[in-house]
């Protein structure tokens, strides 16, 4: 048992109540939904379990105590029970003649279509230990082919990230394999991996529950999945682009009907068609719950206007002319009739969320104001996928509004807020002082007011860090708030800031997206570089370096100047203060921490002409990212 069960404790009364009345408000028809996610099941993994050596990556007897108990506990939301037992329903799947999934051992599907020569693959999970354990179990099941064309529907890394484990660099490179994507899909991958991506990976802690213990007063389900695999994720760029909509392909023999979708679901993702199958595959842009339209760990806002026409447009472009929906989580739609649906009630759900809020925004109200106001109607009710296991209606809300109008709402009290310390200190203070603000406190816990509790105790202890009373009592509300909530990514987010709070926040440096790094180009290498280097470092420097890529036989120009890096591609300048000769694969290599830089130069790995001084000094310079604290305040305030 886990420091976090040991801590972990029952629902309050008002918890108690609360799920009770959710439950009396659910209407959904549970025998299709398990039908849909039953049906065609060939076989599962042996024991359920992925292993690398002695290391677990997966293990569904881990979520065993969903599928063993129909009602939900009084430690967990009804509809997220009733999601999580969906989502541990897992084994390979016969979706169709010559069609195939692999479900429940990632929070994404694999999907296997047999082409003339091997597999076609839809999405490759997010790690290489998961798609090779799912890969082989198709194989052993229906007969091994080989890997001859894989599609990544979009930017994220839970579709993308387990390719190492379906194919190799060097069957890419030798044209065996294709790798077809939507447009802008590797400069997305880099931005939310590379760019933003250590922040986003402490933050996905949060969003994921990643140390959740699962359990009734543990990890449950993510909504849109079970859970993330503990293993790294990879990334091979791909071969070929779809730029536009109605692009037809023949790959191994099966026709594709592309749609592209930028700024849907993500900021580079493609529905597409099987016209010889009579199959929609609508990526992540229709799934079995309300989606977000910004994740918790942060993400560019998507478009919900958008996110609405693109659904519309392939229900027109293809609804009438499908018998199978499949999509890259969840289990698939059977029936024209049922799929149609299905596509309507996701367009109008987004469609919803749009327009209600600008019209509520047009009005003056608040993002906050909105989010309170508006519930989904009457009409979604019975709806199990549209309901909120995943994104909610509150910070989805908050989202359109941010898309349009941005952080601030036009109230100048908010325009120049005191930073988060200086503000908590001074609320205490105002608030009659720690021992006041406390005492208050613990009177609205026990009304069941853990929202505010959660709210007005934030500043006792970003004031006060070491206040051991206020860190129980925030975190004792987290925790009723996580129990009560619908959503599987806010009952994580509760869960693991109470687990942080009880047990601290963790002090180590974030993995820096090693292998994504070598599917990078010249100038995202330097982009990657340019987030690393602080003021301080470049204050100084007014500079030009020359570089070449020995593998890619691409030279660059970076410069320093008036604290920031610049970068020009196919050029050498004169005025270099140094020259440096490497592959890109080096590079990559140091930026990902697994080697120095001036180990790579000692070993003859880089050459350096010039000044080797200066660039030696530039990757030493080079900021570590930490698992920066979230729920009490960070020490680090370097500029």
């Amino acid at each position: 048992m886990s420091d976090l069960d040991n801590l972990a404790k029952d629902a309050t009364t008002p918890t108690v109540r609360k799920n009770a009345a959710a439950t009396a408000l659910m209407s959904f028809d549970d025998e299709a939904d398990f039908e849909r996610a039953e049906q065609g099941l060939i076989a599962t993994l042996p024991e359920g379990t992925v292993k690398i050596d002695d290391h677990v990556v997966w293990d569904c007897a881990r979520y065993d105590f969903l599928r063993n108990n129909d009602e939900a506990p009084e430690t967990v939301h009804p509809g997220l029970w009733r999601q999580g037992r969906l989502n541990a329903i897992h084994g390979l799947f016969e979706v169709m003649d010559g069609v195939w999934q692999v479900r429940g051992y990632d929070i994404s599907n694999l999907t296997l279509i047999a082409g003339k020569t091997g597999w076609i693959l839809v999405d490759v999970l997010t790690t290489a230990a998961t798609a090779e354990a799912c890969l082989k179990l198709a194989n052993d099941q229906l007969g091994e082919r080989p890997v001859k064309a894989i599609i990544y529907t979009h930017s994220h890394a839970d579709h993308f990230g387990g390719i190492l484990g379906v194919t190799t660099p060097e069957e890419v490179d030798r044209g065996d394999v294709r790798i077809i994507a939507p447009e802008g899909f590797l400069e997305e991958v880099v931005n939310e991996n590379v760019i933003a991506g250590d922040a986003m990976a402490r933050r996905a802690m949060y969003q994921f529950g990643l140390f959740l213990s699962p359990g009734p007063r543990g990890h449950i389900d993510n909504g849109l999945g079970k859970a993330l695999p503990f293993s790294p994720s990879g990334l091979i760029a791909p071969t070929e682009i779809i730029d536009s909509t109605g692009i037809e392909l023949e790959i191994d023999g099966v026709r594709v009907i592309f749609q592209n979708t930028p700024d849907a679901e993500a900021p580079a993702e493609m529905n597409f068609w099987f016209p010889d199958y009579r199959m929609l595959c609508m990526a992540e842009n229709c799934t079995h719950n309300m989606h977000n339209l910004y994740p918790i760990r942060g993400a560019q806002t998507r478009d919900a206007l958008a996110w609405s026409k693109y659904i519309n447009e392939a229900l027109d472009l293809w609804g009438d002319n499908s018998d199978v929906l499949i999509a890259t989580h969840h289990w698939p739609r059977f029936g024209t009739e049922d799929l149609k649906h299905f596509l309507v009630k996701q367009r109008d759900v987004y469609r919803w969320l749009h327009d209600q809020t600008m019209r509520l925004a047009n009005r003056g109200w608040t993002p906050n104001e909105i989010a309170e106001a508006l519930e989904l109607p009457e009409c979604f009710a019975s709806d199990s996928h549209v309901q909120g296991y995943y994104g909610t209606v509150s910070h989805n809300v908050k989202s359109v509004y941010n898309k349009y109008l941005g952080w601030y709402d036009a109230n100048p009290a908010h325009l120049n807020p005191h930073p988060p310390v200086d503000t908590s200190t001074k609320y205490v203070e105002f608030m009659g002082g720690p021992d006041q603000v406390l005492r208050q406190a613990k009177k609205s816990f026990e009304a069941g007011d853990y929202r505010w509790v959660a709210q007005v105790v934030n500043h006792l202890v970003f004031a006060d860090p070491s206040h051991q009373a206020a860190r129980e009592l925030q975190a004792d509300a987290f925790e009723q708030l996580g129990y009560q909530a619908e959503s599987g990514t806010w009952r994580n987010a509760y869960l693991y800031g109470a687990h942080e709070l009880r047990n601290g926040s963790p002090n180590v440096t974030i993995g820096r997206g090693r292998q994504i790094a070598h599917a990078m180009t010249a100038e995202q290498l330097f982009d990657s570089i340019g987030v690393r280097l602080s003021t301080t470092a470049l204050c100084d420097l007014d500079i030009e370096i020359n570089w070449t890529f020995t593998d890619l036989n691409e030279h660059h120009v970076l410069g320093i100047s008036n604290c920031a890096i610049h970068h020009l591609p196919d050029r050498q300048t004169s005025n270099a203060v140094a020259s440096v000769t490497l592959n890109r694969h080096v590079l990559a290599d140091t930026l990902g921490g697994i080697v120095s830089f001036s180990d790579s130069l000692a070993q003859g790995d880089i050459t350096i002409d010039g000044d080797q001084a200066v660039v030696l000094e530039l990757f030493d310079l080079l900021t570590d990212f930490l698992l920066f604290p979230i729920i009490e305040p960070h020490a680090d305030q370097e500029q």
